[in-house]
């Protein structure tokens, strides 16, 4: 697949490269908490949307895992980086399993920050419903934030994310990339794959934490280690910022 050069922005000028991509209900926007943390001088992080998101939300597409990875690769030839790893939260982190795969020799490690496996991640009937119903309606997006950040947030702070991603994100693109990152499985083609892998878990997260990590991913990636966020559900990159870009660096340095 041939991929499109999408809006990004680019932090830092160090010499450990990273593309980030965001999850289902963030654009890139939703990294600028953990943007305050990173070392500038040590790193050098580009930050893109994805089609029907953000500064893409009008552009035109599939709507897929694979198309997502396409274009971040895109992104990379742009940039003219030959080698980085790859940053994925939540859904981001399928694109960039897929990105591994079409480009082993440039891709260094993954970080995936609350990340769906290669496997996808199962729904049953009730808890497809409220998820393909999330591209309509805004209360259940607000269930499933509140629900995968353990019920610990105010009235306004889950409004916040919320509005932010019913501005942020096309209706139609949110609803198709449910289909790629939660039913589609290719967890065969990254078995036994060598490639560093640091996955960051929050400890409130019920659907994507510790135990669903130990079941898939630690599973495949034999160099692949645990961090889990204290403070954290599922959205680190806002509810940890500090922690996480410590993680981040940390593992990037090694």
């Amino acid at each position: 697949m041939t991929g499109q050069v999408l809006p990004y922005d680019v932090q830092g000028s160090g010499s450990r490269r990273a593309l980030v991509l965001h999850n289902w209900f963030g654009d890139r926007t939703s990294f600028d908490p953990l943007r305050a943390h990173l070392d500038k001088d040590a790193g050098t992080y580009a930050f893109l949307d994805c089609r029907g998101y953000g500064e893409a939300i009008g552009t035109e597409g599939a709507f897929t895992m694979e198309e997502v990875a396409a274009d971040a690769l895109a992104v990379a030839d742009h940039l003219g980086w030959d080698a980085f790893s790859v940053i994925g939260h939540s859904m981001g982190a399928k694109a960039a399993q897929l990105m591994l795969l079409d480009a082993p020799a440039r891709v260094r490690s993954l970080i995936g920050i609350s990340p769906v496996s290669a496997a996808g991640f199962p729904l049953d009937g009730a808890s497809w419903e409220l998820f393909a119903g999330a591209a309509e309606d805004p209360g259940n997006r607000r269930v499933i934030i509140d629900t995968t950040t353990g019920g610990r947030y105010d009235d306004a702070w889950l409004g916040q994310v919320v509005e932010r991603s019913l501005e942020r994100s096309s209706a139609a693109a949110f609803r198709a990339y449910l289909d790629s990152w939660s039913r589609t499985d290719f967890h065969h083609r990254v078995k036994d794959n060598p490639t560093p892998v640091l996955l960051v878990v929050g400890a409130h997260d019920p659907a994507l934490g510790a135990a669903a990590m130990e079941a898939t991913w630690l599973r495949w990636y034999p160099n692949a280690r645990l961090e889990v966020l204290a403070e954290a559900g599922h959205y680190a990159p806002e509810e940890s910022p500090g922690a996480l870009a410590e993680a981040i660096e940390a593992f990037l340095a090694g």
